[in-house]
């Protein structure tokens, strides 16, 4: 029982019958533009149902209907929903001819459905009346709108609650039916939420990039910033220290500059793409790893500059992780560096020996893989595809990208 009565005590019912009952208002405007309209009690009265309806066709062609429906929707019809919990109806101007379809469907559902809600409202409480009044025997019964006339009968008291009952439950039924349009008619469209979805894939793409971005640089400038301090400290050598503070601080430096540009792009700053390192400053990186105590050999063939950006941007980060993992891991020894810029292909490949005394290879064990994992998506993402692992004696990152597609 008391279930049953919890929908009459809940605040969103009184909201939805207000939200249809609102609906008359162009209902009335006809009633008076054409006053036997208003008689409900003549034949006339259906064109009340009719009659407007060329007016609303018209009216949903407006942007700024849906929004003001939206916006009425989302207050009477979802009064406890709020922005931060997805509500089911977003307002927004019509932007395409299907949302002014949809638009135009909604308008004559809560049109048709609130002439009949508000003509119930008005005429259940004054059959009720009549109901307990015609009980007592002194008057007969009649039926608002038709005028039927019926003799006194003592049952028509006990009939009376059984018609306010159903006529809650009609508002009832008719709010919720409403809302459930209000979902399909003027929540977001299939396409434009298959548009949303794709924004969002869009964002956490670009949030993982940001993410490797930030593992890269910052990760990079660490790892050397760390080795180097501990090779200055057990030199012992001024002139050591002095070049490896140095390297330091430049090393330091340059990842300030890619935090700060990361950061920048997180507050939705818009910056080029152009501020990204590419292959051009691979000297930067090389130099880093010599401070570190890493001997490194380098051979660069071909333009660099004719890579292009994207290419060259991945380019560098791919030599930045397979550095840093050699600096990481296995510490002070020769490494190999060759970036060839072929006529289909850009080719990255960095070595160290296996045979290091007392350090393990690069990649080799020690860490989570997260930085090799990296540059295969990174080789993926471009077309192209690395090889990671030990080759010949030694640990070897080897990628190759396609150019021939991205010139």
């Amino acid at each position: 029982m008391i279930d049953s009565l919890r929908p009459v005590t809940r605040a969103v019912t009184y909201t939805r019958w207000l939200h249809l009952v609102m609906a008359t208002v162009l209902a009335t405007v006809f009633a008076f533009v054409l006053p036997g309209l208003g008689r409900l009690e003549t034949p006339a009265a259906a064109w009340l149902l009719v009659a407007p309806l060329p007016l609303l066709a018209v009216l949903a062609v407006l942007p700024g209907v849906r929004l003001s429906e939206g916006t009425q929707a989302q207050l009477l019809l979802f009064p406890r929903r709020r922005d931060e919990e997805k509500p089911d109806v977003v307002p927004a101007p019509s932007a395409s001819w299907e949302d002014r379809r949809r638009t135009a469907l909604w308008l004559v559902l809560r049109y048709e459905l609130g002439v009949v809600t508000a003509c119930l409202s008005v005429h259940v409480p004054t059959l009720v009346v009549r109901l307990l009044r015609s009980a007592d025997g002194d008057r007969p019964l009649r039926v608002p709108v038709t005028g039927t006339l019926f003799g006194p009968q003592w049952w028509y008291a006990p009939l009376a609650p059984a018609v306010l009952a159903l006529f809650a439950a009609f508002v009832v039924a008719a709010g919720a039916l409403l809302a459930r349009a209000a979902r399909a008619l003027l929540g977001p469209s299939a396409a434009a939420r298959l548009a949303a979805l794709e924004e969002r894939t869009e964002r956490l793409l670009e949030h993982n990039r940001i993410a490797r971005e930030l593992h890269d640089s910052v990760g990079h400038a660490l790892t050397v910033a760390v080795v180097q301090a501990g090779a200055a400290r057990a030199a012992g050598s001024p002139e050591f220290t002095r070049q490896a503070l140095a390297a330091i601080e430049e090393t330091g430096r340059h990842a300030l500059e890619d935090l700060e540009r990361v950061l920048r792009v997180l507050r939705e700053d818009a910056q080029p793409l152009a501020e990204r390192p590419s292959l051009t400053d691979a000297e930067r990186l090389l130099a880093a790893a010599r401070g570190s105590g890493a001997r490194v050999t380098a051979e660069v063939t071909g333009a660099l500059e004719t890579v292009p950006g994207p290419v060259s941007r991945e380019g560098y980060r791919i030599v930045q992780e397979a550095l840093t993992n050699v600096v990481r891991h296995a510490g002070p020894v020769d490494v190999f560096v060759r970036i060839a810029v072929g006529a289909a292909a850009l080719e990255l490949d960095v070595r160290n020996p296996l045979d290091a005394p007392d350090r393990p290879a690069a990649g080799a064990g020690g860490g989570s893989g997260s930085g090799l994992r990296g540059i295969r998506e990174r080789a993926a993402l471009l077309g192209g595809h690395a090889e990671t692992g030990v080759h010949e004696g030694a640990w070897r990152v080897r990628v190759l990208l396609p150019l021939d597609d991205l010139g």
